[in-house]
């Protein structure tokens, strides 16, 4: 018996897309699955959360999780990466770096947010970094007609972020953390203010005004939304 995206937790998006929001953070990943492929779109915040999220992923495909793009490098989004081993993994250019040598501050921030220490030495130790880094556009081949779209549209929420479009009636766009819902976005240490409303052009560009778009946090909005997050974020940061 096939088994269904609801029955799993996951919230269907159009046909092989879809999503789920993990506990804890109520961060996002995304699936969209092809003809022996499938994309998940990050990775959950530990080790063993990437691994529930892996055997909920092949469930639903019918097969490997063969690709995971990786919208940013925080915590919540990266730290299950090491539990998609075999997987093709993307990243915004510099995201490689940034995972290298910024280990010791991300596994500082999990803990600060609540991970516990073991979980968050587990993955900082296990940590994988992206082979494959994307400066413009990247379009995957799926199977079957099915492709995915990674395009580098930051700096914004940090300096790496990687949004994954996938065409479609309607088309989707996995945003990360560039748009939020169930908070005010946040801008951290390693943001670049003057960029974020820059990149939500770019997003709104991409997916169009009939796009669904998938934040980081939250319910999935519409192109009015990312619209008035934009606008409402030039404002905060001064931003003309």
């Amino acid at each position: 018996m096939t088994v269904t995206w609801e029955e799993l937790g996951w919230e269907r998006l159009t046909t092989g897309v879809g999503r789920c929001r993990l506990p804890g953070w109520d961060c996002t990943a995304g699936l969209v699955i092809g003809e022996g492929t499938a994309l998940l779109v990050d990775a959950g915040s530990s080790l063993a959360e990437g691994t529930r999220l892996r055997a909920r992923a092949e469930e639903l495909a019918g097969g490997r999780v063969t690709h995971l793009a990786l919208t940013h490098p925080h915590f919540d989004h990266v730290f299950g990466a090491a539990a998609f081993a075999g997987a093709e993994l993307y990243g915004a250019v510099g995201l490689d770096a940034a995972l290298a040598h910024e280990r010791e501050e991300l596994r500082l921030d999990a803990i600060r947010n609540g991970l516990p220490v073991a979980d968050a030495d587990q993955a900082v130790d296990a940590l994988a970094a992206p082979r494959h880094l994307v400066s413009g556009e990247w379009t995957l081949d799926l199977g079957a007609g099915r492709q995915a779209l990674l395009a580098n549209v930051g700096p914004g929420h940090t300096a790496y972020d990687l949004a994954v479009l996938v065409p479609g009636e309607p088309e989707v766009v996995f945003c990360g953390d560039l748009v939020e819902e169930s908070g005010e976005p946040q801008a951290g240490p390693d943001a670049v203010p003057s960029r974020w409303p820059d990149a939500l052009d770019r997003l709104l560009a991409l997916g169009g005004e009939d796009a669904l778009y998938v934040p980081g946090h939250g319910a999935v909005v519409d192109a009015g939304f990312v619209r008035r997050q934009r606008d409402a974020l030039a404002a905060r940061f001064g931003v003309i």
